[in-house]
Formats: C-alpha cells, structure tokens, sequence
C-alpha cells in the first residue's frame, strides 16, 4: 500500500516572470533522504487569470505502518 504527500510550493512575481519561494529542487532533495518519491509537480491555475501561483509536488513511497 502507498502513502502520498503534497508540499505547496508558493510563487512570487518578479521580473523574471514567476519564480518558487523556496528552492523546490532541495525539497525534493529531502523528500527523497525520507523515501518519498516525486511522481509530479502540478501548478494549478488558481488566480484570475488563470496562472498558477503555486506548484504542488506530490510524493508518494510505500506504507509504514
């Protein structure tokens, strides 16, 4: 059996268009020392106009009970 995480990474608004608040590249790192596996990063288009302010990763690893 598997579990799942989501971890919300938010987005500023800069010059360079939109960038992560945090280095998502370490979270997954981290995530990964854990066990969890990163299955996918899925921004969801939230704001009015229809870009995403936020990436959502999802992990998933084997059940500990």
């Amino acid at each position: 059996m598997l579990e799942y995480k989501f971890v919300t990474v938010d987005l500023k608004t800069g010059f360079k268009g939109r960038t992560p608040r945090e280095d998502y590249h370490r979270i997954i790192e981290d995530h990964a020392f854990e066990g969890w596996r990163l299955v996918q990063i899925f921004a969801p288009p939230i704001s009015g106009y229809g870009v995403a302010v936020s990436y959502e990763l999802i992990f998933e690893r084997e059940k500990r009970y």
